[in-house]
């Protein structure tokens, strides 16, 4: 695989004609708030930064990649301390998981990890790493003890994503942990990337068009090394048919091991033992998030049932209410009667009579 390294241009290549020109000079519109003016005491060079929307400016020869990735716009800028200077590069993404996917395409397996948020490598005196949606690349004129705190600084300092845009892919938290090699995941979100990587499926049997996600990564075996290409559809039926494709497709590389858990499609190919192949592929399974919230019972208002025995509850409120005012009701009358005779209730005087003389 050929070395990869995150590159922004340093020069703006107008090209020939009047509407190559236009088109140039609206690429080269600056950013909006994208790296910082200080931080940490470095103070940005604001005359010779440079910013700009074309993703050809930020990586002439990987700009289909950056496309991919949901590529906005790019700045870069020197940043002074003192004596000491610091080349910034930076790329936003329309989202955290495009800055994931570039991180993942430019990081190289002998790069060293770092303590920056989210995440970061390095490589001697350049740091690569992200925050939120955006993606930094640092060539520092040498390393002190402090580098670490200046760039966590700038990480702090760069403008963050809210909302859905801030969320970053879980599919890569499906990839086993066991015998892993660091700094091997890739994240993918098309064709390009995948041939580009020289991951072992091809875009047309992946199929970009139905909207997958894809991640991968490389393990020690004991006959060397191996590849394990985890893909998400969006449903378990399309995984299916999928996966049906794959297993009837001569690939190269081979023998390759699939397996299927809901919409995860599994590949592994490379130098390992078919018993090693099948017990890491037994760690993939699919977990269907589950909402908590989520209304897990019928609503009591709902429930015809409830309604019916709520029903009769009352006519049985009722007949005890009209029981109990009946009996005290009557005993009132009797026991007043027995007390005060003709003096509340039937008195003489109160009674008519009526009487038909029928002589």
């Amino acid at each position: 695989m050929k070395n990869r390294i995150f590159v922004l241009a340093s020069t703006i290549v107008v090209a020939l004609g009047s509407s190559a020109l236009g088109s140039s000079a609206l690429a080269s519109q600056p950013s909006t708030n994208l790296l910082p003016s200080s931080f940490n005491g470095w103070q940005k060079n604001t005359t010779t930064a440079k910013a700009s929307k074309d993703a050809t400016v930020a990586d002439q020869a990987d700009a289909e990649v950056l496309k991919e990735y949901g590529f906005s716009d790019m700045e870069r800028a020197t940043y002074v301390r003192d004596d000491r200077k610091m080349q910034v590069k930076a790329a936003r993404f329309e989202d955290a998981s495009g800055a994931l996917g570039a991180f993942t395409y430019y990081v190289q397996p002998q790069m060293q990890t770092e303590q920056i948020p989210d995440k970061a490598v390095s490589n001697n005196s350049r740091v690569l790493f992200y925050r939120g949606n955006i993606l930094i690349d640092v060539l520092l004129d040498r390393v002190t003890a402090m580098s670490a705190t200046d760039l966590r600084a700038l990480s702090d300092a760069l403008p963050h994503p809210h909302g859905s845009s801030s969320a970053l892919p879980a599919l890569a938290s499906n990839l086993p942990k066991q015998s892993f090699l660091a700094n091997t995941g890739r994240y993918v979100m098309g064709p390009v990337a995948l041939g580009r990587l020289g991951l072992p499926l091809p875009a047309n049997l992946v199929d970009f068009t139905k909207g997958p996600e894809l991640v991968s990564g490389k393990y020690r075996s004991s006959w060397g090394e191996a590849n394990l290409i985890l893909i998400e559809y969006p449903t378990p039926q399309i995984a299916a048919e999928r996966l049906r494709t794959m297993q009837a497709a001569a690939l190269p590389g081979g023998p390759f091991y699939f397996k299927r858990s809901g919409p995860l499609v599994a590949a592994m190919n490379g130098n390992i033992p078919e018993g090693e192949a099948q017990s890491l592929l037994a760690s993939v399974n699919y977990d269907a998030e589950v909402t908590w919230n989520q209304r897990t019972k019928p609503n009591a208002k709902d429930n015809i049932g409830n309604l019916i025995v709520a029903v009769f509850a009352l006519i049985a409120i009722i007949l005890v209410v009209a029981l109990v005012m009946g009996v005290a009701f009557g005993g009132i009358r009797v026991l007043v009667k027995k007390i005060f005779p003709d003096r509340v209730f039937d008195r003489s005087e109160d009674v008519e009579i009526i009487r038909l003389n029928l002589k």
